[in-house]
């Protein structure tokens, strides 16, 4: 999803520094992450592990990218709904 916002909205053929930058905090959460493989998707989980200025971050890049994933990566956007 970050790399659908960055190079569809933010026109970067490549990663941006901050771009990159929310992509290993995200890695980093899902690593320490108490639920695991058994996570839910992050709106529904009991535990907010993101920064406020992250999650807020992440929100709008999930917010732009999520519709657009359906075009892009079919079977990733049917897992993530099925996870909801």
């Amino acid at each position: 999803m970050i790399q659908i916002y960055c190079r569809k909205k933010e026109k970067n053929k490549e990663l941006c520094t901050t771009c990159r930058s929310l992509l290993a905090y995200a890695h980093e959460r899902l690593e320490r992450c108490k639920f695991g493989e058994e996570k839910t998707a992050c709106q529904h989980c009991p535990i907010h592990c993101y920064k406020p200025d992250m999650r807020k971050r992440m929100r709008e890049v999930m917010r732009f990218s999520g519709p657009r994933m359906l075009f892009y990566h079919p079977l990733v956007a049917f897992r993530h709904l099925l996870k909801k």
